[in-house]
């Protein structure tokens, strides 16, 4: 296993050709709802020409237009958050598998589909934050979470919720169903209130005094350090962070990722644009414009991220994870987990 470290920026300055200049377009499906991709789209379409005609909506409401056009559908590119949802597109038959030298290259193997059809573009790791003010002994990983000593302590999302889904489907897959199913219970009975709101909710139990313990996503807390968050970055010397599993597996990192569609009408442009997105320039921006962690190694980190220090992070094979997600959601149900 390998750590996630901060590199010079000559090394995210790498040599990487972008695509070479084309012409055409490129009908993009993305559930990505981030203002600073904007950069990443203005920035391809200046380096190739090809111009992007975007889509955008809520994942599922994209898989379900894509589902509903068929092969009819003008659809290129779907983008969108996590491992769970990347592989309902391929279950749906959304994708296609495709050959490139540069994904494969760039793109470490766990992140990527075993069939080649869809690449992790970005990352963030699933964080343990706490009270450091009240909580002399937080919990070191994962499985800790689930210790009655820190009963009526935890604030945590719902079990809809793909960060969650994602995060039980690794511990499937490392601990086995019987273990995460106890993992699952003991959570629940650690609930310091039901689920409630997104991950910012959960760093706010923290402010509020409400929970002890939150889990979130890492760069909704980078962003409370780079801007204002309401509720967060005002106190945000309150809420300590431990970096999971550090002696174990390392930290469960979430991917946003994207694919070529099944009848992507504009296929050579679609795979130029992934390229494009493995690239240090969009690789850099991932970090830099929304507090991710790129997942083409050796890429400067942007100085909110570089603050949440060095860590180990989870190799485990997200195919292998996706595969455990049905499992996963039969366990939230088997407990109770709202």
């Amino acid at each position: 296993m390998t750590l996630c470290k901060t590199s010079t920026a000559a090394a995210a300055l790498m040599s990487l050709a972008l695509p070479a200049l084309a012409d055409g377009e490129l009908n993009l499906y993305s559930s990505r709802h981030y203002d600073t991709d904007e950069r990443l789209y203005s920035d391809f379409t200046e380096a190739t020409g090809i111009t992007i005609n975007r889509i955008e909506g809520k994942a599922d409401e994209l898989l379900a237009r894509m589902e509903a056009e068929g092969a009819n559908s003008p659809a290129d590119v779907l983008l969108t958050v996590d491992t769970s949802r990347l592989k309902r597109a391929k279950d749906m038959g959304l994708l296609q598998s495709i050959e490139s030298d540069t994904l494969e290259e760039r793109i470490p193997g766990n992140l990527q589909d075993d069939d080649n059809q869809w690449f992790g573009l970005s990352q963030r790791a699933r964080i343990i934050f706490f009270n450091n003010e009240t909580l002399d002994n937080p919990p070191a990983t994962y499985m800790d979470l689930a210790d009655p000593a820190y009963k009526g302590q935890v604030c945590i999302r719902s079990s809809t919720n793909t960060y969650n889904q994602t995060l039980l489907a690794s511990i499937v897959t490392h601990e086995g169903e019987e273990a995460a199913t106890e993992w699952a219970q003991g959570v629940v009975d650690n609930m310091a209130r039901a689920p409630q709101g997104g991950d910012t909710d959960q760093l706010r139990g923290i402010v509020s005094g409400e929970c002890d313990i939150a889990v979130s996503n890492s760069y909704y807390f980078a962003r409370a350090i780079r801007t204002d968050v309401d509720g967060v970055s005002d106190e945000i010397g309150k809420i300590g962070l431990i970096w999971p599993d550090q002696e174990g597996n390392g930290a469960h990192m979430n991917l946003s990722g994207g694919g070529v569609a099944k009848n992507a009408p504009n296929r050579e442009n679609a795979v130029k644009f992934l390229e494009y997105l493995a690239s240090d320039q969009a690789q850099v921006y991932f970090s830099a414009g929304n507090d991710e962690f790129p997942t083409v190694e050796g890429v400067e980190l942007a100085d909110s991220v570089k603050q949440l220090g060095e860590f180990k992070a989870d190799e485990v094979n997200l195919s292998d994870v996706a595969e455990n997600i049905g499992t996963a959601q039969k366990i939230f149900n088997t407990v109770g987990w709202e």
